[in-house]
């Protein structure tokens, strides 16, 4: 017998605003300093939501965020703000206990 795989997407088990809050917030946590995984979250996150929906509210191009939120992207952070507003999250920031 023959198994079939499908490509993992981790857009697809997004499914509520608590499970993009906590994606987010991992991504935050561990991303490695230059913003690359936080930006792809975000990627991830729009995704999810829709791409199409992002770039109304945001005023990008659905070609322009996908090119921001690569790993690659290098946004400004005027556009991660946007982005971040439009799917209705927040950052916060707390204090790292030592």
């Amino acid at each position: 017998m023959t198994e079939k795989f499908t490509r993992y997407d981790t857009a697809d088990y997004l499914k509520s605003d608590e499970d993009m809050a906590a994606y987010l917030d991992a991504c935050i946590e561990d991303d490695p300093g230059d913003g690359s995984l936080i930006r792809v979250a975000l990627g991830t996150i729009a995704r999810a939501r829709g791409m199409s929906q992002l770039a109304r509210d945001t005023g990008i191009s659905r070609e322009g965020l996908y090119q921001a939120l690569s790993a690659e992207g290098n946004p400004e952070f005027s556009t991660v703000m946007k982005v971040i507003r439009a799917l209705k999250l927040r950052l916060h920031a707390q204090p790292v206990s030592g």
